[in-house]
């Protein structure tokens, strides 16, 4: 009875979560440096889970008829995600910081923490994707099963992001070349100073 409304929920979310994006640029980093994952993992996961609790429960609405509070988010968004880009091309130039996870200075988890905070809550997009389009959505079932469509889209998150964060370190192979933190952290710099732009020329 309820398999329906979670596989939906699941679907839903897994497609929104996915799709590259610059939290999940830096999810992928820190799961390559094998630094403070398991916060970056639980900070990223709760984050969406409370998003999408909020959307089912009716709170998107709200967010959709208050232009200014989008607004707000979608500059200091853009500046964040300005600052998070030239830092990468910085690394990109110089090619010395980060070719060694075991060598790389590691960053506070206070840092850490507040990164994930910037790259969840800063970003416009994602109240439109997880409390506006997921909670209409959780509109189309009825009673209980709304919630369980919640449930679904709330492990989507969970296991995306796990599997992100602790898998990502299959790949240390391939980083232990320089070329390949320096490709890395040049597409990081291109993605994240292309998103900056975009979000100050499209209006929300």
């Amino acid at each position: 009875m309820y398999f329906t409304p979670l596989l939906a929920g699941f679907l839903a979310s897994a497609g929104l979560i996915i799709a590259i994006g610059s939290q999940n640029a830096f999810v992928l980093r820190q799961g390559l440096l094998q630094q403070k994952v398991g916060l970056v993992v639980v900070t990223c996961a709760l984050g969406d889970i409370l998003l999408i609790l909020s959307g089912v429960a009716g709170i998107g609405a709200l967010v959709r008829e208050w232009p200014p509070l989008l607004q707000a988010l979608r500059f200091g968004g853009a500046t964040f995600l300005a600052v998070y880009g030239l830092m990468a091309a910085q690394r990109c130039w110089k090619g010395s910081s980060g070719l060694d996870p075991s060598a790389s200075a590691e960053k506070t988890w206070q840092r850490v923490l507040l990164a994930c905070l910037a790259f969840t809550f800063l970003n416009p997009h994602v109240y439109l994707d997880t409390m506006i389009l997921l909670g209409s959505l959780s509109t189309g079932y009825a009673g209980g099963a709304q919630w369980v469509f919640a449930i679904g889209a709330c492990l989507a998150s969970v296991v995306w992001f796990t599997t992100l964060g602790f898998g990502s370190r299959l790949l240390l192979p391939l980083f232990r070349n320089p070329r390949a933190w320096r490709v890395l952290d040049g597409f990081v710099a291109v993605f994240m100073l292309t998103l900056a732009l975009l979000l100050l020329l499209r209006p929300i």
